[in-house]
């Protein structure tokens, strides 16, 4: 009798090629976040914006459910269903949170994207 191996496959986020662990919600924006990567991962050219986030547009439109939400440092959200906002500050907005990094503190957030834009890249492996 053999045993197989069951591997489930997960959404992987790097920021500049670090792995960042991220505990992503449980929603129909996420899922078309898989859908959309999970031929090829995406790569996302972020800008800092107001000092406390870097954004980048995903080249596609995702379903979203904006809410009034107070971001933190580490949250990842939807905005405008087509960009990706990852934060390293604090913002009270309207967005679909998309996950939270799950191993990373404001500090160390600050130090990945707080000096300089940067590369985002998203996979489904």
């Amino acid at each position: 009798m053999t045993s197989e191996e069951i591997v489930e496959k997960a959404l992987h986020l790097y920021i500049n090629e670090k792995e960042i662990a991220v505990t992503w919600e449980n929603n129909e924006s996420v899922e078309a976040l898989m859908g959309l990567t999970e031929e090829n991962p995406i790569t996302v050219q972020m800008s800092m914006y107001g000092g406390f986030e870097q954004v980048g547009s995903l080249g596609s439109r995702l379903p979203s459910n904006d809410v009034q939400t107070t971001t933190s440092a580490g949250d990842i959200v939807l905005y405008a269903s087509s960009q990706i906002v990852i934060f390293y500050g604090s913002n009270s907005w309207a967005y679909t949170r998309l996950g939270k990094a799950a191993d990373q503190t404001a500090a160390q957030m600050a130090d990945l994207l707080g000096n300089g834009n940067a590369t985002v890249t998203i996979s489904y492996e």
